[in-house]
């Protein structure tokens, strides 16, 4: 590995805990499940679906499995892809937002 992914790979050592993936995997399937039961309520309690919100949604559902499952990137640019930090966020944030 390179420097720059061991800098990387030490930045996500806080978060690589087991709560903290299983969270991951709960939001990740609970957003990917509202979306699939009944998308037009979904999109409204989130405030619809847009250029951001979409790809955001799909992008973070997709990294959360990544970290969820135990899978580590080798390299640095893949790790800050699938950050764990990006996609918690996001999902927590829309979970807030359909709950409001």
């Amino acid at each position: 590995m390179s420097n720059l992914a061991e800098q990387v790979a030490k930045l996500h050592t806080p978060i690589d805990k087991a709560l903290f993936r299983a969270l991951s995997l709960v939001l990740g399937f609970y957003h990917v499940a509202m979306v699939m039961w009944d998308p037009e309520l979904y999109s409204e309690s989130i405030g619809g679906f847009n250029a951001v919100i979409s790809p955001l949604l799909i992008w973070a559902i997709c990294s959360s499995m990544v970290f969820g499952l135990g899978f580590k990137p080798r390299n640095w640019y893949w790790q800050v892809l699938f950050s764990p930090y990006f996609s918690l966020a996001i999902l927590i944030y829309l979970t807030v937002l359909r709950f409001i």
